[in-house]
């Protein structure tokens, strides 16, 4: 086999079994730790080549957030529904409009999150995003009372599989009434 066969069923194997992105950085000081001198830019070659490697596969390499994963591929995941179905970790309608009115407005009080959705935040749903940690506290605004200001985290973007919040969807365009109206109207 050789070197650079191996360094790629090396890094493969160490994705498995992370169950977590890897950096390129950490990847190499794992390496490191068994006396394999690989740089950066051979990792990412290794990287490349499991990429290529998994395109027949139902396999793939994700860059998300916080590094690389081994993942199974979207149109794959159908077939794993019945081994985990748990459902108590289903995500209300209120729960994910309240993550993506943080994701799309960072940082947000809850006053703000309110005054978009229209209705109180309770408390409980705050609580479960920053337990999933999805989100977090990212200081206090300058108000009365000092609201928390809160943004999404890096397991949010790993858990969507987007690498950056410029990842995210655009959102769609607003119509100003009078040609909401208008289009109402044409039918």
């Amino acid at each position: 086999m050789n070197t650079s066969e191996n360094l790629t069923n090396i890094v493969e194997s160490i994705l498995f079994g992370a169950g977590r992105p890897m950096r390129l950085s950490e990847i190499r000081s794992l390496l490191g730790t068994q006396n394999i001198d690989a740089e950066l830019p051979k990792i990412k070659i290794a990287i490349n080549a499991l990429e290529d490697r998994y395109l027949s596969s139902a396999l793939e390499i994700k860059e998300v957030a916080s590094g690389f994963r081994l993942q199974i591929k979207n149109e794959y995941g159908d077939y794993l529904y019945p081994l985990w179905n748990d459902n108590s970790n289903r995500l209300s309608k209120a729960l994910m409009e309240t993550v993506s009115i943080i994701a799309y407005k960072q940082p947000v009080t809850r006053g703000d999150i309110e005054d978009v959705r229209g209705v109180s935040v309770s408390s409980q749903m705050i609580r479960s995003l920053l337990d999933r940690e999805w989100i977090k506290t990212a200081g206090y605004r300058d108000a009365p009372g000092r609201p928390a200001l809160y943004e999404t985290t890096k397991i949010f973007l790993n858990d969507l599989n987007l690498k950056t919040l410029n990842d995210l969807p655009p959102l769609p365009e607003a119509l100003p009434v009078e040609g909401a109206l208008d289009q109402l109207e044409a039918g």
